[in-house]
């Protein structure tokens, strides 16, 4: 028989949230991130800046992330996700295989060009030699992601006889690499200030397509 201590105790069990899992206070912490780094930037902000802006306590904060960097990079994941999720529904939304390569090639050249995407790596490649697990974590779930998935929309294409590839993951970073082609490179360095026009992002994301289709099309994409 069980008592009312015994359902009152497993009740409280149930309901208390693990150390570090609150899917409602994390994304309050990242909230206040945001704003501190919009602020202030990365070096400049602080935890205990970020704990204010957040609304928690800094023991709080230290229990979800081991530091600023950490914090950093999940932001940064957090807005990555809600940008590519645009970009990659462009590879879906349009039967013509040269349209939506160039629709997602397109998308992604401005995003990784862009003055959040290019702030956001500079940082990570920045504290990568002290932090390794940090940069392998960056580039696991982002550009890695990233390449996995393309990969599966070209074996796609591959099943449907638009395109001869051996191996969709190689092809798939040779495409990525292509839409960058001189365009995030200056920008990482800082030899370029500005994010790319849109017509130049149009010229060398129709090459980098023109390129990969006559290396990997059948003549029928």
């Amino acid at each position: 028989m069980t008592s009312s201590t015994d359902t009152q105790g497993g009740t409280r069990a149930r309901n208390r949230r693990v150390a570090g899992m609150d899917p409602d206070k994390r994304r309050q912490i990242l909230e206040g991130a945001h704003a501190v780094f919009t602020a202030k930037g990365f070096d400049a902000a602080s935890m205990s800046e970020i704990a204010t802006a957040a609304g928690v306590s800094k023991g709080t904060l230290y229990v979800y992330f081991a530091d600023k960097e950490h914090l950093f990079v999940a932001l940064i994941q957090r807005e990555r996700e809600a940008q590519k999720a645009a970009v990659f529904g462009a590879l879906n939304d349009d039967p013509d295989l040269r349209r939506a390569l160039t629709r997602f090639g397109e998308g992604l050249a401005h995003l990784l060009a862009g003055e959040f995407a290019v702030s956001a790596h500079r940082i990570v490649i920045g504290v990568s030699e002290r932090m390794p697990d940090l940069g392998q974590e960056f580039y696991e779930r982002g550009p890695k992601q990233g390449s996995l998935r393309l990969a599966e929309f070209l074996t796609g294409k591959v099943e449907q006889g638009l395109l001869e590839i051996d191996d969709t993951y190689l092809a798939s970073v040779q495409f990525l690499d292509l839409c960058q082609s001189t365009l995030l490179r200056p920008r990482l360095f800082n030899a370029t200030r500005e994010a790319p026009s849109p017509e130049e992002v149009s010229r060398v994301v129709a090459s980098a397509v023109e390129m990969f289709l006559a290396r990997y099309g059948t003549g029928r994409s």
